[in-house]
Formats: C-alpha cells, structure tokens, sequence
C-alpha cells in the first residue's frame, strides 16, 4: 500500500495478542483485534477500531466529496495509481499480446499442431485423398501440411484471443474498483475483513516470489460470484499483483464477459472432451503464467458450493499446474490456500432451488443486472477473508515423494511420467489444500445462528437460550482449533441480532408475545447452509456420537445404550468411509483420530470410557451421567450435525434397491443415471411427507449426487460414460449387489447384500417419533422404491424400443434420452472400466463399505 498506508504495511500494530485484523470498507482500512485468539488483556480503550481513512463519499449527501475521490481515482492518486505493485507488471499497453504470443510460441503447443498436422495427413493417406504413388507426393504432403498447421495455427489464435485475460489498462482497473466496490458495499455493508497478520505475511511471501520470479497461485473455496470480485479487490487494494482467474466460459456473456476478461478473468470451457488442442492450449498459457511469475487463481472445487460446507477438489486445473512442475517447464510456484466466509450468500435462494432438482439456468445479461439491482437495497453483512500461510509446491511434492518412498510397494514414486504417481500426488495435493482452507475459515455469526436453530430438539428456542449456546458454540469452535468472526466488545446478544437480521424472517421466524422472545427456523433446508460451514470442525465427534447411536436408540437403562469398543469402531469405520466424498478428515488414521475423539468428549463430560486394568485399552464407551442429566444437549448437537448426511446416503441406498430389474426380465437394462438421480429425489420427497424421512435435506440434490459416486466407487452401482457427448451417462445395480424377487408375484424382498448394507446406515438414523425403523421400511417404503424403480425401467425399454421402430438407433426416445442397452464398444469400455476399479481400490487399500 503506498500514500496513506506508507509506514503501516510492514509493521503489525501493537495489541497484546497478535496482529490485528483489517476491516476494509470502501476507501476506508481499519485495525481490530484479532477474533481467533485470547483476548487483549488491555484497556477496552486499546481495542477501538482506528480509522486510517475516510469512506467514499455518496453524491447525494456529499456531492463535492464524491467528486473529488472520483477524481482522485481519475488521476490515479497515491495507491489508486496501482503503479508500485509487488510482484509483475499488469494493465499496460500490449499486455495481451505479448502474453497470446508467448502463448503461441510455446514449444508445447507447437509440438501439438505439428503432431495433429501430421495425425491429420496419415487419415488423409488411408483415404486415398494424398496418393503415395503420386510422383510429386512428397512435395504435395509438405503443402498440405503447411496448409494444416496454418489452419490449427488460426485457430490456436482465436481460442487463445477467448481464453486469455486482457489485464491492457490502469484506467479501466481504476474506475472498475471504483464501480465495483461501491456496488459490492451496498450488499456487504459491514465491508471485507482481512487478518493483518496473514496479509503482511502474504505481501512478504509476494516480495520473496517477485525476486524468484514465481506466481502465487491461488486456490480459494467458492461460495459465491462474489468471491472472485473481492479478491481483485483485495490485491488491487493491498498492492499485490492481481491474479488471472480461472472462470468457466458460461460467464462469458455480452458486456459482461468482456468486463471480466480485462479486469482478469481467464474463460474455459467446462469440459475440453477429446479436443487435444484446446487441452495442450490451456497447458500452455499455464505454463506461460508460471513461467512469467504472473499469480494465478483458481477455485479447488470447480463450481460454487451449494451446501455451505467444501465439496471435493476438481483436479482439472490442478493437473495442469501439477504437471508445468513435474515436466521440468515451471521449476516452483507458491500455493496460498483462500477461504472466503459471508453473513449471508446471496445466492442461497437460488442454490436451494437448484437442489431440489430445478435445472441451473443458464447466465444471461438480463439476470445479472436484475440480480444485482436486488442486490443493491440488501444489507448482508459482511464478507471475511483469510489466507492460509503459503507454501513451495516443489517443496510438497518432494516432501511426499520422500515419504511415499518408505512405504513398502512395487511403485518407484520417484519416477514422475508413471500416471499412478502423478494421481496419488494430484489427490494428496488436492485434499491439502482443502485442509488448509478448512483450518483458516473463519465462522460467521449467522453460521452460529443457524447450527444452534437446527441442532436443538423442539420447534424452537427462547432468546435466553439461543444466546446460551451460540457461547458454548463459539467456545467450542475456539476449543477445536476454528476461527470466530471478531466483533470487538459487542455483547454477545447484540451479535446475534445482527447475525438475525443478516438471516431475515424469510429464514429465522420470531414468535412475539410469549413469556419469552422465541426464534424458529422458517425455511430450514436454506439454514442448513450457513449449519454446513461448522461441520468440518467436529466431523469427528458427529461419526462417534451417529455410531454410539446404534444403541441409544435402543432406550432402557445406560447399560444397555453402553457400546464395546470394537462395535464402535467398526461402526465409525463405516461411517467414515461412506462419507469420504462429503468431509475432510484429518490424515493421522482412524485409530489415533478416534482415540483423539473419544478423548476429547470425556474430558468434555460427554462420554465415559471403560478400560482394561491392564493395559488402558478403551473397552466400552457411554454416554457420561453428565449429560444424561443435562438432556443430552451436548450429545444431541453432535448427532443433529451428521443426520441430514446419513438420511441422505440411507434414501440413496433404498433408491437403488428399486433399481433392481423386473422378474424376468434381462439383465441388460440401463437407466439413464440423471434420471435414477431424480427418482430418488420424487422418493425422498414422497417419504418425507409421510414421515419416513426425518430431513428434507437428505432430497438435496448434491448430497445424493455424493452418495452415487461413493456406491460406484465401492462397486455397488456401475456406470457408464459413452464417447458419444450427446448420449448422458447410464447405470445400474452390480448384480452382486440386486435384491432377489418373489418368484411368484415379482416383489422385491427386503434382504441380501444391498439391504443389509441399508440396515448398517439405518442403524445410525434418527428415530422419528411417528416411525420405527425395520418394518415400515421392509414393506411400505421397499414398495414405494419399487413402483418408481419399474416406472424407470418401463421407460427406458419404451425408449429402446421407440428408437428400433425410428429411423435409428436412440431416435424417438425424447432429447437428452439414452439408450437402455449398451453397443459392444460400450460392453468393453465397462470391462475395462470394472477391471481399473477393482485395481485402484486394491491399490489404494482403502476401507470398503
């Protein structure tokens, strides 16, 4: 930061503790105490924030202020002149250019036109369109080759021309900051907040980059459109080199597209398919960034999440960063892990609809300034920011290639061309950073609110209470290593109603004139977003409370709900390994993270272990008499997390049990996989509202879409993927896993594989006061699976069956239909498919379901 800031960048301002926070809010910087750590044990005169500078002025209220800081960012005065950056120079006159012809000239993609030229020529020779025995052939060849590289070469050209960031001039950078921070302020009136610690150690870490010339790549969560905005602003702002940003071309719209690419944004499609050149493309405008030192940001999960908690890492872009260092082409980059954490998304209205099954529209001009004229009389809260301390990528990697190398196996981990040792390192890397993220998030007010409003008993919960146990929240979060969001002084009533009126009545309903002010959740399927950004700091505990379940469910005296140790651990063994795909866990391996756990809820006073006398070892775990006389409030809250998660996977296993083809017929139907996926959602619907389903959040499209992939991890479903772009992908049960039928009237018997796999989910559900788990679900609900399971069937064969009496194969079945029989290539496709799965799970060892 230069002008105002000179003197304050390098320094941390002096509170006890640690380094203060920054609040930035408009023009306007201000210091505060940290809100993760002790607090200050100084006056409360040292912990009033201290303005650096004024706000932006509005032309309404101050029209000759307003002017002069229009002018002031016209001229590009002190900071705003975005001249002193700390790392490469950006937005200068024939910046495009020069990038799009170092792009071009890169060896890798030469190499490819060449290589695609000549791919090119040999079909062209097996058609008879070049004749061998042509006596000029030789120099007919060389000229259509020339003629083919040019042609790849234009067209290299314009992808590169769409791709490619345009970062040309400090003038447009200016007035868009301007712009864009006066909009993004109207919606987040409480400002963006920093950690001055993390953004003086960041600034530090850029000075070592620029002088190695390296890229900070960064890789932040993704919640919301906003987040890509406040980072530019955030570089912009403190000074460092803005990053190119991975976007998907769906944003690439009129006007709006344009505004994105010169303010930063790199657009690419969503998915490159077979095109080697648009892949090799990508590649190399990577490597030229890295190369060059430019920073760099993409978001580890691909898409935003709808859930509030992180999904998995999509390892597209990773590859191709993990790969510039593996080739040799890029020597080291530094990675720096990103969380970013709201009041209020404004998108989750939105999000809610897309996970009930409505389609995603598709962005368009008109949405997005309808969307952003709502946006404006909002008052959301504020956006929090923080940076994971960055590290060397070269230095990861060697890291784990070290420790790899002490593991007993056949594979040499060094050798970096072998697929297996690039995946393992892909995956690690991946999960990492996502670690990271998780470590420096910081937990908003309204993410309290809302966890507290769906993890008590009752429709809902007096004010006196409500403030009681967001406090023991937010000291369990602080326990457990998390962040709270700092608010200063402010009492913690006042917090919360902040955090209430961020949230909205739409959200959280207030009962007037009772004895006591009391809040309940309106519309609990869009809370259970802001509940989703605390679950990954007490993953761990929720599986030891949903597997200590299977007893205390059973009811009777305190030793009959008591546990063997060994029952337990099988049970979070499963627990875990069912929800690989939805949570992070930490890397030290089941037995020590339960230890860990259990550990922790006794010296909690939520459990009581039993040990051996000889050896300490735990025998059998309950619940303490502690928090038996407590209610179980403390137990309850851990349980109340992990529910929705498990009524998700128990409907997505019941949902395939319907899956099971009709008596007598072949066994060589397939289901379109997108429709199975919306059967169940009609199925856990349906047993919902009629009571079999405790959470409507286990119909979350998302979460279901999770469960399926995990099953086909595990064999239990398979699924094919066809060349052809156009047919969708198909599944159905392995037949390992099918349910058998009544030989005599064709109904599906509740028993074998699959349903004993239901039952161990089952197990761990929340008993519902109008249902009991086993027969109602043996009869009832197997039935209702069923009758959708058929209806699925009767119209992939009425589909089949269309597309024979059509003019082709697939014709007649309806657009985006899919064939419900498998062509020979596909038959072989699966084989190989089916032999790679069993190898990979045998390979990685890891615990199956």
């Amino acid at each position: 930061m230069a002008d105002e800031q000179d003197g304050r960048d390098d320094s941390p301002a002096q509170v006890e503790d640690s380094a203060p926070d920054l609040r930035i809010l408009g023009d306007r910087i201000t210091l505060q105490p940290s809100g993760f750590v002790a607090p200050s044990k100084g006056s409360p005169g040292d912990e009033k924030e201290e303005a650096l500078m004024k706000n932006m002025a509005r032309f309404r209220s101050e029209p000759l202020q307003f002017l002069r800081e229009v002018s002031l960012y016209v001229s590009g005065t002190g900071w705003r002149a975005y001249d002193d950056v700390i790392g490469q120079p950006v937005f200068y006159p024939g910046y495009t250019e020069h990038i799009k012809s170092q792009v071009m000239s890169a060896t890798l993609l030469q190499a490819k036109i060449a290589q695609l030229a000549e791919m090119r020529l040999a079909v062209e020779e097996k058609q008879g369109l070049l004749n061998k025995n042509d006596r000029n052939f030789e120099t007919k060849r060389n000229q259509r080759r020339s003629v083919l590289v040019q042609s790849l070469q234009e067209v290299a050209e314009q992808l590169t021309d769409n791709m490619v960031c345009k970062m040309e001039s400090k003038t447009f950078i200016r007035g868009a900051y301007y712009m864009v921070t006066q909009l993004l302020l109207r919606a987040y009136h409480q400002g963006i907040h920093v950690s001055s610690e993390e953004v003086l150690r960041l600034r530090n870490v850029a000075r070592e980059a620029e002088k190695k010339g390296q890229s900070i790549i960064f890789l932040p969560c993704h919640r919301s459109h906003v987040d890509y905005v406040a980072s530019q602003l955030l570089c912009y702002r403190l000074g460092l080199t803005m990053p190119v940003v991975v976007a998907g071309d769906n944003l690439n719209f009129p006007l709006v597209g344009n505004f994105l690419q010169h303010a930063g944004a790199m657009f690419i499609r969503r998915s490159f398919g077979d095109d080697q050149l648009y892949t090799t493309l990508v590649q190399a405008y990577i490597d030229v960034l890295l190369q060059g030192g430019y920073n760099f940001e993409c978001f580890i999960e691909g898409g935003r999440s709808r859930t509030g908690k992180l999904l998995p890492p999509k390892f597209g872009i990773l590859s191709f960063i993990l790969d510039s260092i593996l080739s040799g082409r890029v020597q080291d980059t530094v990675i720096c892990p990103v969380s970013y954490q709201y009041d209020k998304v404004v998108e989750t209205e939105g999000y809610v609809t897309e996970l009930l099954g409505v389609p995603k529209k598709k962005e368009n001009l008109a949405d997005f300034l309808s969307g952003g004229s709502s946006v404006l009389s909002l008052r959301l809260g504020r956006v929090d920011v923080r940076f994971h301390e960055p590290w060397s990528l070269r230095g990861f990697i060697d890291e784990q290639v070290i420790r790899l190398s002490k593991i007993p196996s056949s594979i040499n981990w060094k050798d970096m061309k072998n697929p297996i040792v690039r995946q393992k390192l892909l995956r690690t890397l991946g999960y990492k950073v996502l670690a990271d993220i998780n470590d420096v998030s910081v937990v908003m007010p309204t993410a309290l609110i809302g966890t507290v409003l769906l993890t008590l008993r009752g429709r809902g919960v007096g004010r006196a209470e409500l403030i009681r146990r967001v406090e023991w929240l937010t000291a369990r979060v602080r326990a457990k290593g998390g962040r709270v969001a700092h608010f200063g002084n402010t009492p913690v009533s006042d917090v919360i109603e902040r955090g209430l009126e961020v949230l909205g009545k739409d959200l959280v309903g207030v009962v007037e004139g009772l004895a006591e002010t009391t809040y309940y959740a309106v519309d609990r399927f869009q809370l259970s977003f802001y509940r989703n950004m605390t679950i990954h700091l007490f993953i761990s505990e929720a599986l030891v409370a949903a597997a200590l379940y299977t007893r205390v469910k059973r009811g009777g005296g305190p030793a009959i709900q008591d546990i063997p140790y060994q029952d337990l651990h099988n049970q979070v063994l499963f627990l875990s390994s069912l929800f690989r795909g939805e949570f992070i866990y930490s890397g030290e391996g089941l037995a020590v993270n339960l230890e860990k756990t259990l550990m922790g809820l006794e010296a909690d006073n939520v459990v009581f272990l039993e040990r051996d006398e000889l050896t300490g070892a735990i025998t059998k775990v309950g619940l303490s008499d502690a928090e038996r006389a407590a209610g179980r409030e403390n137990y309850d809250f851990y349980c109340f997390l992990i529910w929705p998660f498990i009524e998700a996977s128990w409907l997505a296993s019941v949902s395939i049990m319907g899956l099971t083809p009709p008596l007598g017929q072949k066994d060589d139907i397939w289901i379109q996989f997108s429709k199975a996926q919306e059967s169940a959602q009609l199925l856990g619907k349906t047993l919902y509202h009629q009571g079999d389903l405790s959470y409507f959040e286990a119909v979350n499209k998302e979460t279901l879409k999770n469960s399926y992939q995990r099953f086909e991890e595990e064999g239990i479903i398979q699924v094919v993927k066809s060349k052809d772009p156009k047919v969708p992908p198909r599944m159905r049960v392995a037949p390992e896993w099918r349910p058998a039928r009544d030989e005599i009237s064709g109904v599906l018997i509740a028993s074998g594989r699959l349903w004993d796999f239901t039952e161990k989910i089952a197990s761990s559900r929340r008993e519902g006061k109008n249902r009991r788990d086993g027969a109602t679900v043996s009869t009832r609900v197997v039935r209702l699976t069923d009758d959708l399971g058929q209806k699925l069937f009767e119209e992939a064969i009425a589909g089949t069956d269309g597309g024979k009496k059509g003019k082709g194969k697939g014709k007649g079945q309806g657009k985006g239909a899919a064939p419900a029989r498998l062509s020979r290539e596909e038959e072989k496709i699966l084989t190989a498919d089916l032999k790679e799965s069993k190898r990979r799970r045998t390979l990685e060892n890891r615990a199956h379901l």
